[in-house]
Parts: structure tokens; C-alpha cells; sequence
């Protein structure tokens, strides 16, 4: 795990529930220029969520910070990198992964509508959901044939695969250089929290 927690009660937690699931927290630093980020989740009858982000000590994440971990990225398989950070740590972060011939996966939550083109073509996978793709592209994403032509769009941008996840409907799936998506189903369920 790479991050930025304050020097707080909720920061303190994050790294001991880290630790005590077996989570590599050496990257994990704290400091006492912000509080630790937090999230606000409300969930509807639905079971459908809604959640409002503060980013917190995350944003403080540092370019000079992350040239520390390089050789950890350089020895991992995967690096799974999101917008909890500031774009351009992330963007970083996933470039230093393909120099190193580390496979990239980015889901670009929470989105921005002026993502950097760069993070399309550094994505060995790009998953988002229908509202993250609907953001980025301007197109409806509300069934799975729409989802299958943005993510078309998306493909088109540089990303080397495709995901975009559609709730009950299940995801659609795109690989460069394939002309056929696939749509994988979801078992239908009665949502309780989205959030688990």
C-alpha cells in the first residue's frame, strides 16, 4: 500500500487495520499537515450508493515520495492506482509501473472530467463504472450496448483493456485489438449496501 494518512486517530487505525490484514504498510506515511481522508457513504433503499470524498493527507502524496517506492513498483506483478491521490501522483505512479514492465490497472474514481490523456494509454486495464465513463466520454451510459460503444471510445484513447461495470446489469469487458466485447452477467441480488 502507498499512501498518506494523518497523524490522527483514523490514521493510526488505517495503518493497524492494514497491518492486521496483512497489508505491507511501509509506504503508508503520515503527517501532521492534514487530517486522515475520510469518506461519507449513504446508501438508498436501493441498496444503491452515493459518496462524498475528502481526499484528506492522501493529496499530500508527494512526487518525491513516490520516487522512494520505485523499487518496490519495479518488483511488483500489478499496480492498482485510483484518484484518491492527486492525478498527477497517480499518473506518475502508473508510468513508473510500464517503464518497469509492471501491468497497470486504473479505475479513475473519483472522476474528474479533465482526466489527463496520458492515464488512457499507461492502462493496461481502464475500469470504471457507467457514471465514471459517462463523465469522461459525455455519452449515456445507462445499458450494456451503450456501454459497449463507449468503451469503444475509451479503447480508442490507448487503454490495452476495457471495464466498464454496470451495477445489476453486470460489466462489459473490451480488449485492444479485439473487435467482439463481452458482457458478463451478474447473478440478480436484492443490494443491501453497494458499499461491502
Amino acid at each position: 500500500m502507498v499512501g498518506k494518512v494523518g497523524k490522527d486517530f483514523f490514521g493510526e487505525n488505517y495503518i493497524q487495520n492494514f497491518k492486521d490484514n496483512g497489508v505491507h504498510t511501509d509506504f503508508v506515511e503520515q503527517t501532521s499537515d492534514a487530517a486522515t481522508g475520510a469518506a461519507s457513504i449513504i446508501v438508498n433503499d436501493a441498496g444503491e450508493n452515493a459518496i462524498v470524498i475528502v481526499a484528506g493527507a492522501n493529496m499530500l502524496l508527494s512526487s518525491e515520495e513516490l520516487q522512494n517506492v520505485l523499487p518496490a513498483i519495479g518488483r511488483s506483478k500489478v499496480l492498482v492506482c485510483q484518484l484518491e491521490i492527486s492525478p498527477e501522483t497517480s499518473l506518475q505512479a502508473l508510468r513508473m509501473a510500464r517503464e518497469n514492465k509492471v501491468k497497470t490497472i486504473f479505475n479513475p474514481a473519483p472522476a474528474i472530467p479533465d482526466l489527463d490523456p496520458d492515464f488512457y494509454r499507461v492502462s493496461d486495464v481502464f475500469c470504471c463504472n457507467e457514471s465514471e465513463a459517462e463523465l469522461l466520454t459525455g455519452s449515456s451510459v445507462a445499458n450494456v450496448e451503450e456501454a459497449r460503444r463507449v468503451g469503444q471510445e475509451l479503447l480508442k484513447r490507448g487503454c490495452g483493456s476495457v471495464i466498464i461495470t454496470l451495477g445489476p446489469q453486470g460489466c462489459v469487458v473490451l480488449k485492444a485489438g479485439e473487435s467482439n466485447s463481452k458482457h458478463v452477467p451478474t447473478t440478480k441480488v436484492t443490494a443491501v449496501d453497494t458499499t461491502q
